[in-house]
C-alpha cells in the first residue's frame, strides 16, 4: 500500500472490514475524517487514515466508546489509559454478570419466591464489611453463653468466608447458600444447641483448652506420618512400620487419658484396639440424627468453596484412617 495513494471509501471498507456507512459515520462524528475529496465530492483516505480506522474498529469491538476513541486519536489520552479505564468497566460488568448468573442458577434449582430473589441479589451484592457483620452476628449468637476457653470461641469466629474480589459463579452460589444458612433460625439454633451440648460438660470444656488442642494436633501429625508411610508402601512387617505403630499406640493412650482427666495410661489397651480393629464392625459415624454435626460440616464445606480451600470429606477421611489402622494393626501383630 502506497502511503501517498488515496483510496476510495469502498476500498477502505474492504481493507478495514468496516461498512461504508460505518466509515461515513466515523467521518461525520469527527473520529476519522477523510484525507481529501475528489472534485465530485467523493471521500478519499490515505494509509494513515486507514490505519486509524482499523484501530477504531478494534477499539469498538472491545467496547470502547466514541468519546474515548476520539481522545486517543487526538492524543488527548494514551491508548494505555483508555485500556485501563475500559478494563475496569469490563471487569465490573463481569462481576455483575457472575452475580446474576449465580442468582439465576440458584432460582432454577429450587422453588424461589419473588422475595427470595430480591434477598439473593442483595446477598451477592454485599460489601466485605456487610459480610463480616453478618458473620459476626451469626457467631455471637452461636457462642453466646458457651462456657469454654476463650481461644476456642476465637477459633470459631475465625471460621468465616472471604469472598475474593473476582469470585467464580460456584463461589457466589456457595455464598448465597451460606448467607441463607446463617440467617435461618432453624439452622442457627440447631448448631448452637450442638455446641452447648458438646462442650457443656467438664470433659467437653477440657477438650477445647489450648493445651488439649496442642495435644490433639501432636497426635494428628503422628497419624499423618503413619499415613504417609502406609501410602508410600512401607511394608507392615518392617521395623519402621512397627516403630510408628508403637508410637501411635502410646500416644493414643496418653491422649485418651488426658481427655478423661485420668492418670493411669493403658498402652496395652490402645495397642489391642489397633490390633483388633475391624472396619466392618466399627459403629456407624456421622449418622443423619447428628444434625448439629452435619450442619457444622456443611458450613465448613461452603466456607472452603468460597475461600478456595480443600473441603472436609468425612467419608474419604474415614476410609484413609481405616486403611492406616489396618496397616498399623498388621505391624503390631508382627511385633515380637
Amino acid at each position: 500500500m502506497n502511503e501517498r495513494e488515496l483510496y476510495s471509501i469502498g476500498d477502505v471498507a474492504r481493507r478495514t472490514g468496516l461498512s461504508v456507512s460505518a466509515i461515513r459515520f466515523h467521518a461525520d462524528e469527527g473520529v476519522v475524517t477523510p484525507t481529501g475529496l475528489t472534485e465530485g465530492g467523493f471521500r478519499r483516505y490515505d494509509v494513515h487514515a486507514i490505519a486509524r480506522l482499523e484501530l477504531v474498529r478494534t477499539l469498538r469491538d472491545l467496547g470502547a466508546g466514541l468519546d474515548g476513541i476520539r481522545r486517543v486519536l487526538a492524543e488527548e489520552t494514551s491508548l494505555h489509559d483508555l485500556a485501563v479505564t475500559h478494563l475496569r468497566l469490563v471487569e465490573d460488568q463481569l462481576r455483575q454478570f457472575r452475580a446474576r448468573r449465580a442468582v439465576l442458577r440458584t432460582i432454577t434449582r429450587q422453588h424461589t419466591t419473588a422475595e427470595q430473589v430480591s434477598l439473593m441479589h442483595k446477598l451477592v451484592s454485599m460489601s466485605d464489611d456487610d459480610r463480616d457483620q453478618l458473620m459476626d452476628q451469626f457467631w455471637d449468637f452461636e457462642t453466646d453463653g458457651l462456657d469454654v476457653h476463650p481461644s476456642y470461641v476465637e477459633r470459631l469466629h475465625s471460621l468465616r468466608p472471604h469472598l475474593p474480589e473476582d469470585p467464580s459463579t460456584e463461589q457466589l452460589e456457595a455464598w448465597i447458600e451460606l448467607a441463607e444458612f446463617v440467617r435461618a433460625q432453624e439452622s442457627r439454633t440447631a448448631l448452637r444447641n450442638f455446641f452447648h451440648r458438646t462442650f457443656g460438660t467438664e470433659q467437653g470444656k477440657l477438650i477445647v483448652t489450648p493445651e488439649m488442642t496442642a495435644r490433639v494436633e501432636k497426635h494428628r501429625k503422628l497419624l499423618l506420618e503413619a499415613r504417609a508411610s502406609q501410602q508410600a508402601g512401607v511394608p507392615a512387617d518392617s521395623p519402621q512400620a512397627r516403630d510408628l505403630a508403637e508410637r501411635v499406640a502410646a500416644d493414643s493412650a496418653e491422649l485418651v487419658t488426658a481427655m478423661r482427666g485420668e492418670h493411669d495410661v493403658d498402652v496395652d489397651k490402645a495397642r489391642r484396639n489397633i490390633v483388633e480393629f475391624d472396619r466392618n464392625s466399627e459403629p456407624p459415624q456421622w449418622q443423619p440424627k447428628a444434625t448439629g454435626l452435619k450442619l457444622l460440616t456443611r458450613y465448613q464445606s461452603l466456607v472452603a468453596t468460597i475461600n478456595g480451600t480443600p473441603k472436609p470429606d468425612p467419608s474419604s477421611d474415614r476410609e484413609r484412617a481405616a486403611a492406616v489402622r489396618e496397616w498399623m494393626g498388621a505391624a503390631l501383630r508382627q511385633a515380637p
